[in-house]
């Protein structure tokens, strides 16, 4: 499997099989699929969408399983976690703790 082919895929509106979105993915992950390629894949996902019932389920299970998974069952009632990159513009992560947890929602 090849990312320039299913960069070519997307670009030209094909609907990507499972098993090529977890490749790409994986491959975000690992490094193995470079960068420019990486953004020329969102430039085409971005003019063409990902299909809401095929494909982006798949995308978001990837993305979800291409690093640690934390078992948070063990925390009572409703419960998020909040995911900062650590960059200096992030400025949502301090009033969105507290305004989620007004909501009863626990927060890690």
């Amino acid at each position: 499997m090849r990312a320039y082919d299913l960069i070519r895929k997307k670009r030209d509106g094909g609907v990507l099989e499972a098993e090529e979105l977890r490749f790409l993915v994986a491959g975000a992950a690992s490094g193995s699929v470079a960068d420019e390629q990486l953004a020329a894949f969102l430039m085409a996902v971005f003019f063409r969408g990902l299909d809401g019932a095929s494909e982006l389920p798949v995308w978001l299970d990837a993305m979800l399983r291409s690093g640690e998974v934390l078992d948070l069952s063990a925390v009572p009632g409703r419960k998020v976690d909040k995911h900062s990159t650590g960059g200096v513009g992030d400025k949502i992560s301090i009033p969105l703790a507290p305004l989620v947890a007004v909501c009863g929602v626990r927060v890690r």
